[in-house]
């Protein structure tokens, strides 16, 4: 027996190390967008030149390739480039979000909340309190990762309790539990962008808001507490056994006068602007609502959702900040913003590339064509409903063990997924919420995570001989279990008919 368990686990080994080397000889994600890009181009040459074309069963028309490396289509190339990039949607809806979620986070706002939420809770409710902390940390971009991980360590060694339980815990919920969250975070804005640029392959006209998952996503932010608190409890700790490592029991900060003083000004300040919009949404023609129809569907609320989100950051940020002289002045609140922004210099390289992927596939019409013979060859196989939409999510959770960024993997994927989906009568919404659960639960166990490495050496501070293997082996039952109950969470819905969030729909129709 003992022989079988050593051949399994050297067997996992071995495949670790090949999708490590695998995912570490992939180009930087720029890079492999500007290949892609690249590789459109060429592929439309013989696509054109082997006349590849299609029928839209919408309208019945002949879609043909249009070739990118022809006069026209290089010309094309070399007057839209600057164009792709600028009207690429995750661009301006993400950098406006990030001016408020920078705010917060400059003021030191976000680090206090998750810092106040961990703290604060009672003792027999510590696991469920940092993987609910852990989940609402996706409003912020790198807090989680950076404060509550080592934070919720420290905690459970202070306890009593083995650190790595403690480290486990906050690394299922910030990152097993991506997709779930009890309110938008600057993730939503980026997937509902690169969602909307593939759904207008199929449906010009089509929007989507940032909130589109929000109810599913709330509700699996519940699920993920849950299963979460148990996995650590029961799995997770017992195996660890008692700590014996040389790291002394800390004593830990906490929260200053001056900072609750923070909180409490910054959350009368969020009450204050919440009401404010209520004011502008729920009354009878209230300034938010469709002027037309008088409805909270496709209104100028839902539209502009992203404004929302950058001003519940905002105000309670400059609140914050004030009150504990953190910001003095407008070159203050400059200060932080530029500084938040500095750190987004990447991600603007990174969509500058991605755009023009994006915008060749479209022009290309590469997109539409391999989108209806793909629904085409989808129907053949008889493979629709519930067990598509869990295919999808497996092959989802297994790019996701290659390619880290959540936001890249969309961007190459969302183009060919979400117009194949629409064409067999499923909402961009419903392929969304499908790869964000695939992306989330193999998070946990893949080196190719851009904070995986930070894991690892969190882990190694505890006891030098904690490695990658460690943290594999300890996240795997997150990873499985997670996976296991979202599908089940994802089929009931399905059944029910629920959408998944405000005009958030399960099933498309063009009308």
């Amino acid at each position: 027996m003992k022989k079988y368990v050593s051949s399994i686990s050297s067997f996992f080994s071995r495949c670790l190390i090949i999708i490590e080397n695998i995912g570490n000889s992939l180009p930087h994600p720029a890079t492999l967008f500007a290949i892609l890009a690249l590789s459109v181009m060429i592929i439309s040459a013989f696509g054109s030149y082997y006349d590849l074309q299609a029928i839209h069963p919408l309208d019945n028309n002949i879609i043909k390739v249009t070739n990118l490396l022809s006069g026209d289509g290089l010309r094309w190339i070399y007057t839209n480039i600057f164009k792709n990039f600028v009207e690429f949607p995750p661009l301006g809806i993400v950098l406006t979000a990030m001016i408020g979620i920078g705010i917060a986070e400059g003021s030191g706002l976000l680090t206090v909340l998750i810092k106040a939420v961990v703290l604060v809770a009672p003792k027999k409710l510590i696991t469920s309190t940092i993987i609910f902390a852990g989940v609402m940390s996706h409003t912020a971009s790198e807090a989680g990762y950076v404060i509550l991980i080592p934070l919720s360590a420290l905690i459970f060694l202070t306890m009593g309790r083995h650190p790595l339980a403690g480290l486990a815990a906050a690394f299922a919920g910030v990152s097993g539990g991506f997709g779930a969250n009890f309110l938008i975070g600057s993730i939503d804005p980026v997937l509902a962008g690169l969602s909307q640029s593939a759904a207008q392959i199929i449906d010009p006209d089509i929007h989507l808001n940032p909130a589109i998952n929000f109810y599913f996503m709330f509700v699996s932010g519940i699920l993920i507490v849950i299963l979460g608190t148990w996995i650590t409890e029961r799995i997770v700790e017992p195996k660890l056994g008692k700590y014996d490592g040389d790291v002394s029991v800390p004593k830990i900060e906490q929260i200053s006068p001056i900072e609750k003083k923070g909180l409490i000004w910054a959350g009368i300040s969020t009450i204050i602007t919440t009401i404010i919009l209520l004011l502008l949404v729920i009354p009878d023609g209230a300034l938010l609502r469709n002027p037309e129809t008088n409805s909270m569907i496709k209104s100028p609320f839902l539209d502009g959702m992203i404004t929302a989100v950058m001003i519940f950051f905002f105000i309670p940020g400059i609140v914050y900040g004030i009150t504990v002289n953190n910001i003095k002045n407008d070159h203050d609140v400059i200060k932080h913003i530029t500084k938040f922004f500095s750190s987004m210099a990447g991600y603007i390289v990174l969509v500058f590339f991605a755009a023009q992927f994006v915008y060749f596939f479209r022009h290309s019409n590469l997109g539409i064509i391999l989108a209806i013979e793909g629904a085409d060859f989808l129907k053949s196989l008889g493979l629709t409903g519930i067990a598509l939409i869990i295919g999808f999510v497996l092959l989802s959770a297994f790019i996701n063990m290659f390619m880290g960024s959540a936001s890249a993997k969309w961007a190459i994927m969302a183009p060919v997924f979400v117009p194949m989906f629409m064409l067999l009568g499923y909402h961009p919404a419903l392929t969304q919420i499908a790869f964000r659960i695939g992306d989330s639960v193999t998070n946990v166990i893949t080196p190719m995570m851009s904070y995986f490495a930070l894991i690892v050496t969190f882990a190694e501070k505890y006891k030098s001989s904690y490695g990658i293997g460690t943290i594999i082996s300890m996240m795997l039952p997150y990873s499985l279990i997670f996976l296991i109950g979202w599908l089940i969470l994802l089929i009931i819905w399905l059944i029910l008919g629920i959408p998944l969030g405000p005009e958030g729909y399960l099933f498309y129709t063009n009308e």
